[in-house]
């Protein structure tokens, strides 16, 4: 793996608790990136930080250190209840939370601390349960977490410390009126310490720091760059009968270990996935539909190798961290073109390098421009060549589906005599 990603600062350095050193070092975690250099020892002196970094820099790892450390040399809040924990983290997404979680319970490995994690579509009151019977560090959804404080099931009232992560994609998905409400509810912000990472620091996402924050202090990263140097990008121009062709030709080529397809639309999913799967290419689908604990499953299959390429729409591109996605596959040219950035940045994370492939076919090849002047550069432009175009291709596996109930709706069974009065006529 390349390791220009990191600085020449070691996390011993950093004067952190000697606990916390002892897990990040076990877990193979020597030298920061730049986010961790700059952001994690103001933090550790309690300073304030809102932080701008490109997606798989670090920051998840800088502010829970931050976190961690400051549950470890302070003392909580006096006359503290069971049920109030000491640490919120709000996520946009529930696959960003479950990934917090997981780099949480690293962290936690000689510290002990009981780690929350709630979010919506899945487990509703076995997190109740667990929320209940008291955790020092909250990680979740908005969404869920409100629901649970407005029900009592745990207090603000001793937050020592709170994290928004993504704040940008808050604001798209219509979270901050919420978030609001949560700040207004904990201890004031001076006697806190408050963290906000986002992919822009703008205007809108200062507004909310400054409002909440007891003067953060401003980090940021390659403000500049919106794709990282690791990725290699590429860009076809197939016809729409050469996609599928084209897809399996590269990936013949490719031979990706992990990789992820992404396509606009839910149908488009299903083909490639069918085509895939006939093609002796084990592959999961992911769509907005797909309930949470098989969403779950698949990222571990992809994560633990038991899948090869997982083909998702964008209800995937944000949030995810699946280690080592060698390529990522834009079978459609997304219409947003601050969604390239997000699906491409699955791969190529922490300074790993990545293959960024793009298709520009008949139909959505006029979103090619808005995307390169987002990015600031044109995508390296490859040829369709015969060679690789998939040969002798089996026809796409046809995903089963439960047949819907007839409701006797005009035109089912029970509707015939129906039918029939209103042909007299």
């Amino acid at each position: 793996m390349k390791t220009t990603h990191l600085t020449n600062t070691r996390f011993a350095d950093l004067g952190m608790e000697s606990s916390l050193f002892k897990s990040l070092a076990e877990a193979g975690f020597e030298y920061c990136t730049p986010i961790q250099e700059k952001a994690i020892p103001l933090l550790l002196d309690g300073q304030d930080v809102a932080g701008q970094a490109q997606t798989g820099t670090g920051k998840t790892l800088a502010f829970l250190v931050g976190i961690f450390n400051d549950l470890l040399t302070l003392e909580p809040i006096e006359g503290r209840q069971l049920n109030e924990p000491r640490t919120l983290i709000l996520a946009p997404t529930r696959e960003l939370a479950v990934q917090i979680h997981k780099e949480a319970e690293m962290l936690n490995k000689y510290t002990n601390f009981r780690i929350g994690l709630v979010f919506g579509g899945t487990g509703y009151q076995s997190q109740r349960d667990y929320l209940q019977k008291g955790v020092d560090i909250l990680i979740g959804t908005t969404g869920r977490i409100i629901d649970y404080y407005k029900q009592g099931a745990f207090g603000l009232d001793a937050i020592d410390s709170v994290v928004l992560d993504e704040a940008d994609r808050m604001f798209d998905l219509g979270f901050i009126k919420d978030i609001r409400y949560l700040f207004r509810r904990m201890p004031e912000g001076d006697d806190r310490l408050n963290m906000l990472f986002s992919a822009t620091l703008s205007h809108r996402v200062m507004e909310l720091a400054y409002e909440h924050m007891n003067s953060p202090t401003q980090v940021t990263i390659e403000p500049e760059k919106v794709t990282v140097d690791s990725i290699s990008e590429q860009l076809f121009y197939p016809s729409n009968k050469e996609k599928i062709p084209l897809l399996l030709g590269l990936m013949a080529r490719d031979k990706p270990e992990r990789s992820i397809v992404f396509t606009n639309t839910k149908r488009d999913a299903e083909k490639v996935w069918g085509y895939l799967v006939a093609n002796d290419i084990e592959a999961g689908i992911l769509t907005g539909d797909i309930a949470q604990t098989k969403r779950l499953k698949l990222l571990d299959e992809l994560t633990e190798s038991k899948i090869e390429v997982l083909i998702a729409t964008d209800v995937a591109a944000r949030g995810l961290h699946i280690p080592a996605v060698s390529h990522v596959y834009n079978y459609d040219l997304p219409d947003d073109r601050e969604d390239y950035v997000h699906r491409i940045g699955r791969t190529g994370r922490a300074g790993a390098s990545g293959e960024a492939i793009s298709f520009a076919c008949e139909d959505n090849a006029f979103n090619l421009p808005q995307i390169e002047d987002y990015i600031g550069h044109s995508l390296p432009l490859m040829q369709v060549e015969d060679d690789l175009l998939a040969k002798d291709i089996k026809p796409a596996k046809i995903i089963k589906r439960s047949p819907r109930p007839n409701r006797g709706r005009p035109g089912g069974k029970h509707s015939s005599n129906r039918n029939k009065q209103h042909r007299k006529y």
